[in-house]
């Protein structure tokens, strides 16, 4: 029979208060996991604890800045205080800086190499030893279509996701044998509030012009939710994908494989 159930399994979710890693936390939780989410300040704990209730969740949040390696390992030993070793971990945390490269500076491209690639290497070698010691583990890291695809103005983003790709499938390859799978997430366009302003049609009526290059690239003609992402994200954290490893799940409605409408 094929298991999908996380009960008994203890997550963190880097970046789970809000959006894309409030959505894969919930996801985790409904599917019986413990889940634990991080952010930066208490401030976003709070939201993203009042979040979670909402939706009928019980979890635990933990503030700390993912590029430091010191709070990350304090972290992870305040987890294991109150809860016990980590199962599952979900690489959520990232920015994005849209600049023209001319115009970037180097310490910009350093912030998103740091926050977008780096975090994922430092979140991992933190909680590598509790899947160690529990003889298997769950790595899903938040790729992003700019893991395979360019586009202008997002030249740290896509060099940084690229690399998460690679990181995603050395992780497989150096503990496959431990009984440890890592996996990436990537995924298309999704409704957020960050996104709102390209969705709301313009004053005449018609579709924003990025929403309409959108549609016109993806086969589904939609957008994609959060919750989109919940369903292979438990696939991913569980049971039912343990010969699954090194493979970049890509949850994009279809632009990867498509060339898009003629003109």
């Amino acid at each position: 029979m094929v298991n999908f159930d996380l009960t008994g399994k203890v997550a963190l979710v880097t970046g789970g208060s809000q959006g894309i890693g409030l959505a894969l936390g919930i996801g985790l939780a409904q599917a019986g996991a413990t889940v634990c989410f991080n952010c930066t300040s208490e401030n976003s704990i709070q939201k993203g604890l009042a979040a979670y209730k909402e939706a009928g969740c019980t979890v635990y949040g933990y503030a700390a800045d993912v590029t430091d390696e010191e709070q990350v390992k304090n972290m992870v030993e305040k987890i294991h205080q109150d809860i016990g070793l980590i199962d599952i971990l979900v690489n959520n945390a990232g920015i994005i800086k849209r600049i023209p490269m001319l115009e970037m500076t180097a310490d910009e491209f350093r912030h998103v190499v740091d926050v977008d690639l780096n975090a994922p290497f430092i979140c991992t070698k933190a909680v590598l030893p509790d899947m160690l010691e529990k003889g298997h583990g769950k790595i899903i890291n938040i790729c992003s279509m700019m893991s395979e695809l360019g586009r202008e103005m997002v030249s740290a983003y896509a060099a940084a996701k690229g690399g998460l790709k690679m990181l995603t499938k050395n992780i497989a390859s150096e503990y496959g044998k431990y009984n440890i799978q890592c996996n990436g997430l990537g995924p298309g366009y999704i409704a957020t509030p960050l996104t709102e302003a390209l969705r709301t049609p313009q004053e005449d009526g018609s579709r924003h012009p990025f929403d309409a290059f959108l549609m016109s690239k993806t086969p589904a003609e939609r957008w994609g939710t959060p919750e989109d992402l919940a369903g292979p994200a438990v696939f991913l954290a569980s049971d039912a994908s343990n010969f699954v490893n090194g493979h970049i799940l890509y949850v994009d409605g279809g632009i990867l494989a498509y060339i898009g409408k003629q003109p």
